[in-house]
């Protein structure tokens, strides 16, 4: 069994969250304030370990076993993203998907969003965007 830190899709509630049915969820949890959090393409959230300027990240921690780790979950991941290990706030440390700046295609959409501090505030912030625009007659 792993501990894995999710923070993106495959959190309750989100599109990709079938990949884990089955997990231990173990509650909301924040990882240890070393971390800049990123939406790429709008599409999902990479976690990015700093030397300086981290932040603390919400989201979820789960127990699985490693087949469904290993035969459900990543196959579902993006390219961008890299099994890894973390810190949370606690001081131990789980499994999460961790940001491969290199893998980033140089025309897509990044955007920090660390300081929103996870994704789903991120999709809060969107859809209020949207409907500022809406408001506006844009």
């Amino acid at each position: 069994m792993r501990r894995m830190f999710l923070n993106g899709t495959a959190m309750s509630g989100q599109k990709d969250h079938g990949a884990v049915i089955g997990a231990t969820f173990l509650g909301p949890a924040r990882t240890a304030a070393g971390y800049r959090f990123f939406a790429v393409r709008d599409s999902f959230p990479g976690l990015l370990p700093v030397e300086s300027g981290g932040l603390s990240i919400n989201g979820e921690l789960y127990e699985m076993p490693d087949e469904m780790l290993f035969d459900q979950l990543l196959p579902e991941e993006p390219q961008e993203l890299e099994l890894g290990s973390i810190q949370l706030e606690d001081g131990s440390t789980v499994h999460a998907m961790i940001l491969q700046p290199e893998r980033i295609a140089a025309p897509d959409k990044v955007v920090d969003i660390a300081d929103l501090g996870g994704w789903r505030a991120y999709q809060a912030h969107l859809a209020a965007n949207e409907r500022a625009g809406d408001l506006l007659g844009r």
